[in-house]
C-alpha cells in the first residue's frame, strides 16, 4: 500500500469520527441508523441531563449495542483459522472424454475461485506455524452452480470411516478439563486415540514429516483426499484424484524455524499470501488429476476407496487440466473468508461421489456446521456463497433463500445386506505408511523421527508412548527404534500374526501383527517434499543486511533483480529511518534489527561496503541474524568487504560452509534461492543459536 492510499484511510477515518462517511461515489453521507435516521452525536447516550441515568428510548444506542453483542458466531469446529483470497481458474483444454463437468469443456475457459486455506486443529487465534494439516478449499463459480473441491495439504487421513470423526477432533482438541492447548497435537487424548488406530498411521507419517510446516500457502500441495468420479456425457465413468501442485515449488521451514516464526508472527502465512498479492505476485497452482477408469477399481494392493491410502504416481501418473490463480484480497475478512460455507456435496454435472465411507460422511455433517454457525440453513444467499448461474428453486420462506441444485447422479449397482463391517480391502494400515517414510530422503526421515520425539515427549503417560512405538515397529525398525531411545525405551515389543491379516474385533489391536504388502514400487520419487523447487523467487522474502557506507552499486544490482524475479527485498539495519551510501546516497531501512529476525525471510544478502561492514560487526544483533540463517539452511550472499561481518559467525568456522556465496553475480544467486534451502547443512552445523 502506497504512503498515498495510507493518507486516505486515515483521511477516511477523521471522516467517520465527524459522522461522515465516504460513499462508492465519492460523495461524503452523514452517517445513519439502519433505517438511515442521520445521527447527530454518536458520542453521547439519550440521558435525563447532564448527570441523569441514561433512558431506555434511546433507540439508536440500542440499536448499536444489539449489533456489537450479536455480531460474533461461533468458530468452525475444524479449520477455525483461516485465510483465503480470490481468483480464477483456466482449463488447459478439453477434457470431455473424461467429464461433461462445463467448466472443464474448453481450452482457456475461466472460472471465478474463492479459496480458502486453514489450520485443522487450532482456535482462531492459533499460530499459523503449529504442526498440523492444513486446508485447502477451493470454492468454483461455475455456469452450472458452485462446486466446491474441499481437502488439505496432505492426500490421505487419519480415519477411514466418518462415524470416528468426533472421537478424533475430541482427541486433537485440548483436553476437556482445563481447555490447554499444549500444540498442535502433543497431548495425551490424541496420541492415544493414534495409538489404538492402526489405519492412522500413514497419515501421522505425513503428518510428522515437514509437509506439517509449509513455508507459505503458497508452497504447499493440496489434494482432495477422497475419491471422486468423472462422468462424461455417455456416462462412462472414471474415479479421480484431485492434485493442487505449487508452480512456486513445494518448500517448507525447519521445526525450529517454525516455533520462532510463531513468536515473532503467528499471522506469518496469512500475511504472506495477503502481501503476495497486493505486490501482484500472484500465487498459482496447477490443478491435476489421476484418473482411473471404472472397470480397474480393483487392480491395485489397496481399496482406491480407503481414504488412508493415495495412488502412487508411478501407478497412475497425474495429467494437469488447469490452473488456479489467486489475484485479489477479500475486501472484508468477515463478510467473505469467515463466512465462505464449503460443502463436499456441492457438485456439477460431470462430477460426482464414491461410495468413500468418509466421504459420504462429510456429506452430512458439513451443512449442519452452516447452520449452526450462519443461523439457517439457505446460507447460499449470503454473497459470497451465492453462485452466479441463476437459481430458480421455488422458496419463499426462512431466514435466509435456499438453491436447490438438482443434477443427475452417476446410475451405480449397488447391492449388498445392511452391516457394520469396514472392508476388508481396507485392512492393510501400514503398507503406505511404510512406503511414504522410506521414500524420504535421510533429512527427512530424520525430521519425522524429531518430530515424533518432541510430540511423543509432551505425553505424560508411558503405556501410550509405548504402543505408539509398537504402532512406529509395524512401519520401519529404524524408525521405532530411534524414537525408543528418545525416551530410554530398550524393548521393541513384537505382537504375534493375526490369523486373518487384521485385527480382532474384541481383542486389544496391539497384540496382533496386521497384514503389510509389500509394494511393487520401490521408492516413488514422487513423495520427497525437496523433489519440486519451482519456477524462480516469485515471492521469496529477502534480507538485505546494511549499514551507513554500503556501496550502492552492490546494493542496487541485487535489489533490482531481486524485485524483477517477483521477490521482496527488504533493507535490515542496526537502526530505522535512513542510511547513507558510499557516494551520499540516501537509503530508505524497511526494519531495524531490533524488530527482525531472520526466520521471516529466506535468504539473506549482504552488500559491499567497508564502513558499512565495520558498523554491522560490532552489533551483536547482526551477527546472530547471519548465524540463524546459516542454521535454518538459507543460502548467504556475500560481497567484497561485507566477508568481514561473515569472519564475526559462529557459522564461519564450519570447514565448508555450503550455501554461503561470496562475490557471486546476482543470477548465480537467484537461481540458488529458487532451491529453497542446503538441508545436508544441517548434519554439519554447531551454531548455539
Amino acid at each position: 500500500m502506497s504512503e498515498r492510499e495510507k493518507g486516505k484511510i486515515c483521511i477516511e477515518n477523521a471522516k467517520i469520527d465527524n459522522l461522515y462517511m465516504n460513499t462508492d461515489d465519492g460523495s461524503d453521507e452523514a452517517r445513519t441508523t439502519n433505517q438511515r435516521l442521520r445521527i447527530s452525536d454518536d458520542h453521547n447516550s439519550l440521558s435525563s441531563g447532564e448527570h441523569g441515568p441514561s433512558l431506555t428510548e434511546d433507540f439508536r444506542f440500542r440499536e448499536k449495542i444489539n449489533h456489537f453483542v450479536h455480531e460474533r458466531i461461533p468458530e468452525r469446529n475444524v479449520d477455525a483459522r483461516g485465510a483465503a483470497a480470490h481468483g480464477y481458474f483456466e482449463s488447459y483444454g478439453d477434457f470431455s472424454e473424461f467429464t461433461k463437468a462445463d467448466f472443464l469443456g474448453m481450452k482457456g475457459r475461466r472460472t471465478p475461485v474463492f479459496a480458502r486455506f486453514s489450520t485443522i486443529a487450532g482456535f482462531t487465534g492459533f499460530s499459523a506455524l503449529a504442526r498440523d494439516v492444513k486446508g485447502f478449499a477451493v470454492k468454483f463459480y461455475t455456469d452450472d452452480g458452485d462446486y466446491d473441491l474441499v481437502g488439505n495439504n496432505v492426500p490421505v487421513f487419519f480415519i477411514k470411516d466418518a462415524i470416528k470423526f468426533p472421537d478424533l477432533i475430541h482427541a486433537a482438541k485440548p483436553e476437556q478439563h482445563n481447555e490447554i492447548h499444549r500444540t498442535a497435537s502433543a497431548q495425551d487424548a490424541f496420541w492415544d486415540f493414534i495409538s489404538l488406530r492402526p489405519e492412522s498411521m500413514h497419515m501421522i507419517m505425513w503428518l510428522m514429516s515437514d509437509r506439517a510446516l509449509p513455508r507459505s500457502f503458497s508452497t504447499m500441495e493440496g489434494f482432495g483426499v477422497h475419491t471422486f468420479r468423472f462422468i462424461n456425457e455417455n456416462n462412462e465413468s472414471h474415479f479421480v484424484k484431485f492434485h493442487w501442485k505449487p508452480r512456486a515449488g513445494t518448500h517448507s521451514v525447519s521445526w525450529d524455524e517454525a516455533q520462532k516464526i510463531s513468536g515473532q508472527d503467528p499471522d506469518f502465512h496469512r500475511r504472506e499470501l495477503w502481501n503476495a498479492i497486493e505486490k501482484g505476485n500472484l500465487p498459482e497452482w496447477d490443478l491435476g488429476v489421476q484418473l482411473v477408469p471404472e472397470k480397474d477399481e480393483h487392480m491395485f494392493d489397496f481399496d482406491l476407496l480407503d481414504p488412508t491410502k493415495l495412488i502412487p504416481e508411478e501407478l497412475v501418473p497425474i495429467k494437469l487440466i488447469g490452473k488456479m490463480v489467486l489475484n485479489a484480497n477479500p475486501s472484508d475478512f468477515f463478510a467473505e473468508t469467515e463466512q465462505v460455507a464449503f460443502h463436499p456435496g456441492h457438485l456439477v454435472p460431470g462430477i460426482d461421489f464414491s461410495s468413500d465411507p468418509l466421504l459420504q460422511g462429510r456429506r452430512f455433517s458439513y451443512p449442519d456446521t452452516q447452520l449452526s454457525r450462519l443461523g439457517g440453513l439457505d446460507f447460499n444467499e449470503i454473497p459470497i456463497n451465492r453462485p452466479i448461474a441463476p437459481v430458480q428453486n421455488n422458496r419463499f420462506r426462512g431466514h435466509m433463500r435456499q438453491e436447490i441444485n438438482v443434477f443427475p447422479s452417476y446410475l451405480e449397482k449397488i447391492d449388498g445386506d445392511k452391516i457394520r463391517k469396514g472392508s476388508s480391502r481396507f485392512a492393510d494400515h501400514f503398507s503406505q505408511a511404510k512406503l511414504f517414510f522410506e521414500s524420504q530422503t535421510k533429512m527427512e526421515q530424520a525430521h519425522i523421527i524429531e518430530a515424533l520425539r518432541f510430540e511423543l515427549g509432551k505425553v505424560t503417560c508411558g503405556n501410550i508412548k509405548e504402543g505408539m512405538i509398537r504402532m512406529l515397529s509395524f512401519i520401519d525398525d529404524e524408525l521405532a527404534k530411534h524414537v525408543a531411545q528418545g525416551f530410554r525405551i530398550n524393548r521393541l515389543y513384537r505382537p504375534k500374526e493375526s490369523p486373518n491379516h487384521s485385527f480382532p474385533v474384541d481383542t486389544d489391536p496391539l497384540d496382533y501383527q496386521p497384514r503389510v504388502t509389500k509394494s511393487t514400487i520401490e521408492k516413488p520419487e514422487k513423495l520427497i517434499l525437496m523433489d519440486f523447487s519451482g519456477r524462480g523467487i516469485k515471492g521469496r522474502r529477502i534480507a538485505v543486511l546494511a549499514a551507513d557506507g554500503v556501496e550502492t552499486d552492490s546494493l542496487n544490482t541485487f535489489l533490482d533483480a531481486i524485485e524483477k524475479g517477483g521477490a521482496d527485498a527488504k533493507v535490515i539495519s542496526i537502526h530505522g529511518g535512513f542510511i547513507g551510501g558510499a557516494n551520499g546516497e540516501v537509503i530508505k531501512v524497511d526494519q531495524s534489527l531490533l524488530a527482525a529476525s531472520s526466520v521471516l525471510f529466506d535468504a539473506v544478502f549482504v552488500p559491499a561496503g567497508m564502513r558499512s561492514s565495520r558498523i554491522l560487526r560490532k552489533d551483536p544483533a547482526a551477527i546472530r541474524f547471519l548465524d540463524e540463517a546459516y542454521k535454518h539452511c538459507k543460502y548467504i550472499a556475500i560481497n567484497g568487504a561485507g566477508e568481514k561481518l561473515w569472519e564475526k559467525t559462529y557459522a564461519s568456522r564450519n570447514v565448508d560452509p555450503k550455501g554461503v556465496l561470496f562475490d557471486q553475480d546476482v543470477n548465480t544467486f537467484i537461481k540458488a534461492v529458487a532451491q529453497h534451502r542446503i538441508w545436508e547443512r544441517e548434519d554439519a552445523m554447531t551454531i548455539p543459536v
